[in-house]
């Protein structure tokens, strides 16, 4: 047991959050991201029973943001025509808005297919069991500046 660690983040995504370096970036995933055929080249973590807003608040209490990019915070854009509602993505601007000074503006859209082939260049895939639609986040990692 550690102290000031939120208990969500298991022993294995501590371990890969430690071993990301500047740059490299995470993928928290809803539960239809194909995890496994995405995370081919990159460690999957299973996180089932959670959702993704409570990871990515306990995430972003130990992983920084990288500053020297405008948006080290990425979501999968709507499909044209796609009628889908994303209320999810308020809920991520509060949470990131508590943990970097740049809040929404720190977050960017990336077009769903360009998403996906980001996503296989990641250094690691968290699969959870989010329902909500649209509701995959990838983060780049910063340093961490005392």
């Amino acid at each position: 047991m550690l102290k000031n660690i939120p208990k969500i983040l298991s022993p294995e995504l501590l371990k890969v959050l430690c071993e990301m370096g500047h740059s490299d970036r995470i993928v928290i995933a809803d539960g239809n991201f194909p995890a496994e055929s995405m995370g081919k080249n990159a460690i999957v973590i299973r996180c089932d029973g959670h959702g993704v807003p409570e990871l990515l608040d306990a995430i972003l209490k130990v992983f920084p943001l990288d500053i020297y990019v405008d948006k080290p915070v990425n979501l999968m854009e709507v499909m044209p025509g796609d009628t889908v509602e994303t209320p999810i993505w308020d809920t991520y601007k509060e949470i990131v808005a508590k943990h970097d000074e740049r809040g929404a503006n720190a977050i960017g859209n990336i077009e769903r297919f360009a998403f996906y082939e980001e996503a296989k260049t990641a250094y690691a895939i968290i699969a959870t069991s989010e329902k909500a639609l649209y509701a995959n986040i990838m983060l780049q990692k910063g340093v961490v500046v005392d």
